[in-house]
């Protein structure tokens, strides 16, 4: 009897312990799973469209402004005008004779030419002018006779400009200019003819201002066409004389050369 009521008690004080499990079981919200959205896949980066540097593309900036650097390279024709030339002769120990009538040559000459130019402003440039040409020198007329060719010289002129341009980021941009021009004589050669074996043909540093007109146009992408008219005012002291010193010839010029040049620039 005993045994039946330890037996009883025992599976009472069970099932009161398995009770609130068995209510939480029965009163536990299962568990849901939600299908989440699948997100629309990433659209891979295109590379952008490559334009070549003989293309014009949307990108490509119409006109010249405001810091833009070009390199022109250009043929350039050099025309000096020889105004107001005045000749002398001395021989040794004597005094100077004004050669009345004599005037100087010098001849015209064709070559390349290269220019940089940057854009400070929309409007105003900087350019400079590199470029060394060839001629040949002569006296003519009065005591002179004929014309008697003296010699051969190099230029090289470089010249600065400030330029205003009129139409700034459009195709076709014209523009004025003032500058000045510096004057280098080199590799001068005397006719062994005029002033004899061993002779000197020579010329002074010189310079003067100078003023120009000229025209861009874009041809496409970053390529202009430049045509470009300089005028100068340039006066050449020269001299020539004999290996003995002993006759000296002395002319002064107004060379001032109209510079006319076409080329095609880039922009960097």
């Amino acid at each position: 009897m005993k045994n039946i009521r330890k037996f009883a008690m025992s599976a009472a004080l069970g099932a009161a312990a398995l009770a609130p499990v068995a209510v939480h079981a029965q009163t536990a919200t299962p568990s849901t799973y939600v299908n989440a959205p699948i997100a629309n896949p990433v659209a891979v980066a295109q590379p952008k469209g490559h334009c070549g540097i003989f293309e014009t593309c949307s990108s490509t900036k119409i006109g010249l402004g405001r810091g833009d650097f070009m390199i022109r390279l250009s043929a350039v024709g050099v025309l000096p005008e020889d105004r107001d030339s005045k000749v002398w002769e001395q021989g040794k120990g004597l005094p100077l004779t004004t050669l009345n009538g004599t005037r100087v040559k010098t001849t015209n000459q064709a070559m390349p030419e290269l220019t940089f130019e940057y854009f400070v402003t929309d409007n105003i440039s900087l350019d400079l002018i590199a470029t060394s040409t060839r001629h040949e020198v002569a006296i003519e007329g009065g005591m002179a006779g004929g014309k008697t060719d003296v010699g051969s010289a190099w230029v090289l002129p470089p010249t600065v400009t400030v330029a205003w341009h009129f139409r700034p980021h459009k195709r076709l941009n014209p523009y004025v200019g003032v500058g000045g021009t510096f004057m280098w004589f080199h590799n001068m050669n005397a006719n062994v003819g005029a002033v004899g074996a061993g002779g000197k043909l020579n010329a002074g540093f010189t310079g003067g201002p100078s003023v120009n007109v000229g025209v861009d146009y874009q041809l496409v992408g970053n390529w202009f066409f430049n045509f470009d008219v300089k005028q100068m005012f340039v006066r050449m002291h020269a001299w020539a004389e004999t290996s003995n010193e002993s006759v000296r010839v002395t002319a002064h010029d107004s060379l001032d050369p109209t510079v006319v040049s076409a080329g095609i620039a880039y922009r960097f």
